[in-house]
């Protein structure tokens, strides 16, 4: 059986504001626990368009908001931080909520270069640091006591019994063998690179190595995702996501997601609907009947039994909508 979770954004849509947004990423979250979501994350991007870039300051906000689905970061852009930071802020996450916190990290920066700029001020740029915080993040959060870590003795409190689920986000084979190595869990974000990562995510099942912080490979796939109750309704939706993704390649200036009709109006050029074309690999486009039949197809080509799902649609009544007609399709709730 299929399971769904939510990967929250919070993107400012034109004509919002940002702590509109914030709002309804919390009340998305509440919707997406009475639908029986699995999981709901939010990311860290340090964009104009972006509601906030702090993941780890909404997950105690939504957590407290909601009662048993599990809440996390999608994710802490890892580069930018102390580890040791990270695993403070993350043991304290799950002292608190106990059982429901996921602590997804990624090596991008999450931004333009200017704030990666500022957030990483005074590092060596030449240096990997990724896998040795991996390292350092699971020696944290397990209480490890190996007396070969750097920091010997050094312990990350509140001394807690439990763990936060530990991923690793990635859209490379690189990402994914890192993930085999260190024995943690692994979301593959189709909805970044376009490509099927299908080869990607069987290699770290067959690479995996057990850990303190887990035993055994667990993977998921991250879509964007635009559901209506017909094809050609979704389809209508989706310009605005096409349109979005164009202006961004073509290096144009955004003022953030455009209403559909709106978004239709674009002078597109035979460039630009093949730029678009490219651009829906990364996209579930569809009623929940043929999202159903693409995920299903899906999860036999990924062996996966988790899909993390991103809506960026304008409306966010259509958006809601959206997922719950996929909760109903999969039939989430029984």
């Amino acid at each position: 059986m299929v399971r769904l979770s939510i990967l929250d954004q919070t993107v400012i849509p034109e004509g919002s504001t940002a702590q509109v947004e914030i709002e309804n990423t919390t009340r998305l979250a509440q919707i997406a626990e009475r639908l029986g979501y699995h999981r709901f994350w939010m990311a860290e991007h340090h964009l104009e368009t972006s509601g906030h870039s702090s993941p780890e300051i909404l997950i105690p906000h939504v957590a407290s908001k909601t009662t048993t689905i599990r809440v996390g970061s999608g994710g802490v852009m890892l580069p930018n931080y102390s580890a040791y930071k990270v695993a403070e802020n993350f043991r304290l996450l799950e002292a608190l909520y106990p059982g429901r916190i996921d602590l997804g990290v990624g090596r991008a920066p999450g931004g333009i270069p200017l704030a990666t700029m500022a957030l990483q001020e005074n590092r060596d740029e030449m240096v990997d640091r990724f896998p040795q915080q991996m390292d350092d993040l699971i020696h944290y959060l397990t209480g490890s006591k190996k007396q070969s870590h750097r920091f010997k003795g050094l312990k990350a409190m509140p001394d807690i019994n439990t763990c936060p689920e530990l991923w690793v986000l990635g859209s490379s084979g690189g990402s994914a063998g890192l993930a085999a190595k260190k024995g943690v869990s692994y979301a593959f974000a189709q909805f970044i690179s376009g490509q099927h990562g299908g080869n990607i995510v069987a290699s770290y099942h067959d690479s995996y190595s057990s850990s303190e912080i887990q035993t055994q490979p667990n993977a998921m796939v991250g879509f964007f995702v635009v559901c209506a109750s017909t094809d050609r309704e979704a389809e209508q939706l989706a310009a605005s996501l096409d349109v979005h993704f164009l202006q961004i390649s073509k290096g144009e200036k955004t003022g953030g997601i455009q209403p559909p009709a709106q978004a239709i109006k674009y002078p597109f050029s035979n460039k630009d609907y093949q730029i678009i074309m490219e651009n829906r690999k990364k996209v579930l486009v569809g009623s929940p009947k043929t999202i159903k039949q693409q995920i299903e197809k899906l999860s036999k080509e990924y062996q996966a039994e988790e899909f993390i799902l991103t809506s960026m649609i304008y409306d966010f009544h259509a958006k809601v909508k959206g997922y719950q007609l996929l909760a109903r399709e999969f039939e989430l709730i029984k």
